[in-house]
């Protein structure tokens, strides 16, 4: 009769054993998801940003261009989504039996979304041109 009573104890306990492993199976299913939905965002803020450097790099060329036609090179456009914001500024040079040249330091600045979002994106660019 003792035998008996101790099998019906273990089979009890067999039963805890089966609950607490699914609810160490069901966390670690839980983190797991949690994980590739960082993974997923992480990458694509990697490609916003990617975006938003080519969208500066946009901006320095087309107030490299303005610059070299005597235009004024600060101004505010949009491209792909991005607002870009160009400023310059210039500077005489003359350096031994060379001229005087103009020396533009032309910067840009790529955002999207507004400061403090979850998808805001910033990124800035600088470049220096020189024009005879």
């Amino acid at each position: 009769m003792k035998a008996v009573l101790i099998l019906k104890n273990k089979a009890g306990f067999t039963l805890v054993q089966a609950i607490f492993i699914l609810v160490v199976l069901s966390l670690l299913g839980v983190v797991m998801m949690r994980l590739i939905g960082v993974q997923n965002s992480t990458s694509v803020f990697a490609l916003q940003g990617a975006r938003a450097y080519q969208a500066a790099r946009s901006g320095l060329e087309w107030g490299a261009a303005r610059a070299g036609t005597g235009n004024s090179c600060n101004g505010a456009m949009t491209v792909d989504n991005f607002m870009v914001n160009v400023t310059c500024s210039s500077q005489i040079f003359t350096e031994g039996p060379i001229g005087p040249y103009e020396v533009y330091r032309v910067n840009a600045t790529a955002t999207y979304g507004s400061y403090g979002s979850p998808d805001f994106i910033s990124r800035r660019a600088e470049m220096k041109v020189g024009f005879p």
